[in-house]
């Protein structure tokens, strides 16, 4: 090949990554691309902010979301680990090992369950609520900053949208699990 000319590269077009004709426009993927991206980009910027939170009260950001989580949901009597688990999609095992840490730091209490005494009810101490008290008001400007956009309607419609992406990774992740134990 002569050295003034540079290899021709043949054209790639990508085939479109869904097949649902609702994620489709006029059959491009493009703009369920941009959300992917975006979501991505969401995500990790949810994240960056969790881990932020936990920062300033010198936990994880993983903690903090457990934490912030326990506070939610604990009301007069305390929350089991299950119904941590299950709120914020991890396992039982995941919130048993990081309550264990939150409870030396000081910050969760856990005790039997009086109606089951194989599991735990957790709530914050004293400690705990102090220094999610502490917090609050920056968590409250991060998020009227990261959501201020959204008026009532599309907030409403992005809450339904988010619970359906839920579900439906979910299943995607079962799909791709069993793709692999197929594939070993």
């Amino acid at each position: 090949m002569p050295k003034d000319r540079a290899p021709t590269i043949a054209h790639y077009q990508v085939p479109a990554t869904v097949s649902a004709t609702e994620l489709l426009d006029r059959g491009s993927d493009r703009q369920f691309r941009g959300l992917v991206q975006d979501l991505l980009t969401v995500a990790r910027r949810l994240e960056m902010a969790r881990d932020y939170f936990g920062r300033l009260i010198n936990v994880t950001g993983p903690q903090y979301h457990l934490l912030m989580t326990v506070a939610q949901l604990q009301g007069a009597q305390g929350v089991s680990v299950g119904t941590v688990a299950q709120a914020m999609h991890v396992s039982s095992a995941f919130v048993t090992a990081e309550t264990g840490k939150l409870s030396g730091l000081g910050v969760l209490r856990k005790r039997p369950n009086p109606q089951d005494r194989r599991g735990a009810l957790l709530s914050l101490t004293q400690g705990g609520r102090s220094k999610m008290d502490r917090i609050i008001p920056e968590i409250r400007a991060v998020n009227d900053l990261f959501f201020g956009r959204l008026d009532a309607h599309s907030f409403s419609d992005l809450c339904a949208s988010a619970a359906a992406l839920v579900h439906g990774s979910q299943e995607a992740m079962r799909h791709t699990q069993r793709t692999e134990e197929g594939a070993s």
